[in-house]
């Protein structure tokens, strides 16, 4: 079931949510918008031009207030918001379609699960001609939440528990590698 603004409201109020920093007018009907955060990562070049992924990721971050995403350029990015989610509720990220209308294309796994903790990476690709100027505290996305049958027997306590920043690829961080 999606959770709606009187159940987020008191959620956070109760603080089996928790979304910080959050101000009462980004609590929509049935979603949380999510602001662009400050971090900014790109992957470095390898001097193959391959990246494989049983290897760790290289990226290149800045901190900056604005970041110009070139046309076909793919960035890292961050949420402002921190959140801790309970074992109960899981998340859906969803871009703003006022910017995929822009060309930009906003994406994270398109999952949160249940017992995360941490600020949510996303994946921006500027699919446009022209370059687009992204700025730190605009609205790029939300959260849609879903409270589960039952609490998760497993809440995620993975290798992005706990991530601030843009934070790279942990693929190499898998058990399952060939």
């Amino acid at each position: 079931m999606i959770l709606s603004d009187k159940t987020i409201s008191r959620l956070l109020r109760e603080e089996s949510l928790v979304i910080k920093p959050l101000s009462d007018d980004q609590i929509q009907p049935a979603s949380v918008d999510v602001r662009l955060g400050n971090t900014f990562s790109v992957v470095e070049d390898t001097p193959t031009g391959i990246i494989t992924l049983n290897n760790e990721i290289k990226y290149k971050t800045i901190t900056t207030d604005k970041y110009l995403i070139l046309p076909g350029q793919f960035v890292l990015a961050t949420t402002m918001e921190y959140f801790e989610l309970p074992d109960d509720i899981t998340a859906f990220v969803e871009g703003r379609s006022s910017l995929g209308r822009l060309g930009l294309f906003i994406q994270n796994a398109g999952w949160v699960d249940p017992g995360f903790k941490g600020e949510i990476t996303l994946e921006l690709f500027n699919a446009n001609r022209c370059a687009i100027e992204l700025q730190c505290g605009r609205r790029v996305g939300q959260l849609v939440f879903a409270h589960m049958d039952d609490s998760a027997l497993n809440p995620y306590n993975g290798k992005y528990q706990r991530q601030t920043g843009a934070t790279g690829s942990r693929v190499f961080m898998d058990k399952d590698k060939g």
